[in-house]
């Protein structure tokens, strides 16, 4: 049987964490967010209750990742934590739900930045099927290219992690250091929300679901354990690097967007990172930050289609999923069949995506991103609340079981990161109710196709 090739060092498995993390969110999360919140206290407190699970999370991930270093991330967690019913189904809602429908959002944001740099030059912004054209010839493109091998795609996120980094860093150094635009009054004006009451805790809730998709990703490397030299070592180390990385940068990123744009400006603004850099420069800022945008979104694209195909294959590999997606290609030992099934469960995704934007708000809609979030947020919840909860089991039912990093402040991170994560998922049944119904029944559909396999 074809194996993996081990090609992938800590180099590559830091920068696949990068990419993987930087893609839309920090550039186009902040709007929607602030939307909810009105104001700027509660703005940084949803940028810091999604750093704190991130690292919290990333603590477990490690000891995790280090104990069991195969491909699949938390696929291979939750089967030896839970059996394969769990695993299973938490891999066809990644399929299904959550995990084809972020690449669909991220390539949702590549077109929306090239639709920033058309209007900036023409005057004229894209229509949907523009957008939808746009964002299906992105997916397809980036599969073809992750069809060739490992050791290719491994440049290819260096590459893109660094413009990444370079890009992020740029926005941050112009924007705070242009004194003659910035106004620091817009750090506290408005400083808090007018009232405290149930509704700002929906609000502080409903927001958190741009905050962690902003932050998601960070366990991209875990996803590629069978491809990394040494893993129980390089897989802990790569995500402490990258994430570590990623939330400085953030940091730095939002403090320039206000330093720039007022609270109510960046509301409006669905580019804030274009309209902070049009502050500064004018056109030309914002077509170089555009610019920049779409490239980190074409990187994080590629990189979720590289990880997420090695989910599929390794389900298919254990019996639990679409036959030929256990296949590798002979020559460049890549799941070609699982990368090219992803593709198409995307355009799907698309098209419903758009469909639904056009329904909603006609044809210059451009809610298309909301939309996708809102519809995977719940189902992701539910299942992270069981991969952190897997480092628990798993010590209970592997007490001797060599761990080569154990997790730091275990068990409060532990404990930390399901309780946020359940308050979450509360308030994100309340707030988006619909979306959040549509994801659970398409999820629980898996069932059927479960049971068919093992009876067969």
């Amino acid at each position: 049987m074809t194996e993996y090739k081990k090609d992938l060092g800590l180099k590559e498995s830091t920068a696949i964490v990068i990419s993987r993390i930087i893609g839309s969110g920090i550039f186009r999360t902040p709007a929607p967010i602030m939307a909810l919140v009105g104001c700027t206290s509660l703005f940084g407190l949803v940028w810091v209750i999604g750093g704190i699970i991130t690292i919290f999370g990333a603590v477990i991930y490690a000891e995790l990742t280090a104990m069991l270093p195969k491909s699949g991330g938390p696929y291979v967690f939750l089967k030896e934590a839970y059996g394969p019913y769990i695993a299973f189904i938490r891999g066809w809602a990644m399929f299904f739900v959550s995990e084809t429908a972020s690449i669909v959002a991220v390539a949702l944001v590549f077109t929306e930045y090239v639709n920033a740099i058309w209007e900036i030059t023409s005057g004229t912004p894209f229509n949907l099927l523009v957008t939808f054209t746009i964002a299906l010839i992105t997916i397809w493109v980036l599969t073809s290219i992750n069809l060739f091998g490992v050791n290719l795609s491994g440049k290819f996120q260096v590459i893109f992690g660094l413009t990444k980094i370079v890009a992020v860093g740029a926005i941050i150094g112009i924007t705070l250091t242009s004194f003659s635009t910035g106004n620091s009054q817009n750090f506290v004006n408005p400083l808090w929300p007018k009232t405290f009451d149930w509704h700002t805790v929906l609000a502080v809730g409903a927001a958190l679901r741009y905050s962690f998709f902003a932050f998601s990703g960070w366990e991209g490397s875990t996803y590629m354990a069978e491809e990394i030299k040494q893993p129980q070592k390089t897989l802990p180390l790569s995500l402490f690097f990258g994430i570590s990385g990623v939330m400085l940068l953030y940091l730095g990123a939002n403090m320039g967007y206000l330093f720039q744009l007022n609270v109510n400006e960046i509301i409006k603004e669905k580019w804030v990172a274009t309209a902070a850099m049009k502050v500064v420069l004018g056109a030309t800022g914002g077509i170089l930050i555009s610019i920049a945008v779409a490239i980190n979104a074409f990187g994080n694209i590629s990189t979720q289609i590289l990880c997420k195909s090695r989910t599929w294959h390794a389900m298919a590999r254990d019996g639990l999923f679409f036959e030929k997606f256990r296949e590798l290609h002979p020559r460049f030992n890549t799941p070609n069949n699982a990368l090219v099934g992803q593709g198409i469960w995307a355009t799907v995704l698309l098209v419903f995506a758009v469909l639904s934007t056009y329904y909603q708000s006609g044809i210059g809609g451009t809610n298309t991103y909301e939309i996708i979030i809102d519809f995977f947020s719940a189902t992701s919840t539910i299942f992270n609340l069981l991969t952190f909860g897997a480092i628990y089991v798993l010590r209970k039912k592997w007490p001797d079981k060599d761990r080569p990093y154990r997790a730091l402040f275990y068990p409060w991170s532990m404990i930390i990161v399901l309780f946020l994560y359940s308050v979450f998922l509360i308030i994100t049944l309340i707030t988006a109710f619909v979306p959040s119904l549509a994801g659970i029944v398409l999820t629980a559909s898996g069932t059927l196709y479960y049971l068919k396999k093992v009876k067969n």
